[in-house]
């Protein structure tokens, strides 16, 4: 029997002569959810938010760290920079993430603001990649899609649904928030 075209099921389908048992079942992507752990990173060089989150098969994410590399202006951007770097190289050791996954930088009008920014990505990503690891970069719009639902979800309900994911009892400062749901990001939509 030779199989019917496309155009062939939908006219039969609209003239009712088509019963919804009769449609061809459309193949299932083969997808293998993400099994390990993902530092996730929000760069800024004054308050870069870091995130590790384990993914176990069956089983919710769990936060395992989260913190925020705040850096006062009084600093240089060069120190910044070198503690941001540090901080990512020490979680990657102590960890042992299987991925790093990055928010990219957002369209911005000052181009000292984009130098800024892409120095701090610069520095985490360097740490990540001197260690061996992987890394991954997530538009922001993306990551709102792929955690809460919505492309242009705020700050403020990107932290309450990584909370409501995680099962995280206390608030997440906004740049945790964020690493958290760059982490999320990346297994959620990762394919291997």
């Amino acid at each position: 029997m030779a199989r019917a075209s496309v155009r062939q099921l939908w006219k039969a389908k609209l003239e009712g002569k088509l019963a919804p048992k009769e449609w061809p079942e459309a193949p299932a992507l083969p997808r293998t959810a993400f099994v390990g752990r993902v530092l996730g990173i929000d760069p800024s060089l004054r308050g870069t938010g870091l995130a590790v989150i384990e993914f176990v098969a069956g089983r919710p994410p769990v936060m395992l760290r989260c913190e925020t590399v705040k850096l006062p202006a009084r600093h240089t951007m060069a120190f910044c920079l070198g503690e941001i770097h540090r901080t990512v190289a020490g979680l990657v050791a102590e960890l042992d993430p299987r991925h790093v996954a990055l928010e990219q930088t957002i369209y911005v009008q000052n181009i000292r603001t984009a130098q800024i920014l892409g120095a701090a990505r610069g520095a985490a990503i360097a740490a990540a990649a001197l260690k061996g690891k992987e890394v991954f970069e997530y538009a922001p719009l993306r990551v709102k899609q792929a955690v809460v639902g919505r492309g242009h979800a705020s700050k403020e309900q990107v932290g309450r649904t990584v909370m409501g994911l995680l099962g995280h009892g206390r608030t997440l400062a906004l740049d945790e928030s964020d690493a958290a749901a760059v982490a999320l990001c990346h297994a959620f939509t990762w394919r291997a």
